[in-house]
């Protein structure tokens, strides 16, 4: 019963603005480069994750303690490179997703996954409020078979345990590759905390992630 008060107190705030909704003059695209998972040190992993517009959780991961940088981008399509107007045509395949790399000696893959249930809506197929299509799809895509494991026990447990009315729907797929999105989607809560998206929709959001997660939060 706590997991879903806590989850429901991010759903007051899904369905207020559309990630389509944007007021963006920047037309500067950041070099969509082919992204790999090779890392030098044996603590720095990767995780990539689906949670609708990445608009609204990009800012929420970057805020964890152990969390190294936070790649907003596309993965799970069948175009390469994709453009964000490409994506959001539906035809691409690809899913809006985040690109996570962490220091699993400070925060581990089942903690980013505690965090991946409760910042999005896992019921709505396609959809995460008033973001439509299958590019706002919730999914895991699994680095590797460790991560394919937990990801399908956690989802069974949860659903088991009743955690939502709906069943989950989050699609489990194998990582194939991750192209970063244009350089405006990046970094955007911070670049843009003025703009109406950010203050009525990521705000209040990252502000009730703070509050619940305080104890994983980096120290400033």
């Amino acid at each position: 019963m706590m997991f879903r008060s806590i989850f429901l107190s991010f759903l007051v705030f899904t369905g207020l603005y559309s990630c389509a909704q944007k007021d963006n003059n920047t037309t500067t695209k950041m070099e969509n480069k082919k992204m790999t998972t090779t890392n030098n040190s044996a603590t720095i992993d990767t995780a990539t994750f689906g949670t609708g517009c990445f608009w609204c959780t990009e800012a929420i991961f970057q805020q964890l303690e152990g969390v190294v940088s936070v790649t907003s981008g596309y993965s799970g399509g069948t175009v390469v490179n994709p453009t964000y107007e490409e994506v959001c045509s539906k035809t691409t395949g690809h899913a809006e997703c985040l690109n996570v790399v962490y220091d699993s000696s400070k925060i581990t893959y089942d903690e980013l996954l505690e965090i991946f249930w409760q910042v999005h809506d896992p019921t709505t197929l396609n959809r995460q409020g008033a973001d439509v299509g299958p590019q706002y799809r919730s999914a895991i895509f699994y680095h590797n078979e460790e991560q394919k494991a937990k990801a399908e026990k956690y989802k069974a447990e949860l659903d088991k345990s009743g955690a939502w009315d709906n069943p989950i729907v989050t699609t489990l797929e194998k990582f194939e590759v991750f192209y970063p999105a244009e350089a405006y989607h990046q970094n955007y809560y911070n670049n843009n905390s003025n703009q109406g998206y950010c203050q009525f929709v990521i705000r209040p959001k990252l502000e009730k992630f703070e509050k619940v997660f305080k104890n994983k939060l980096k120290k400033h």
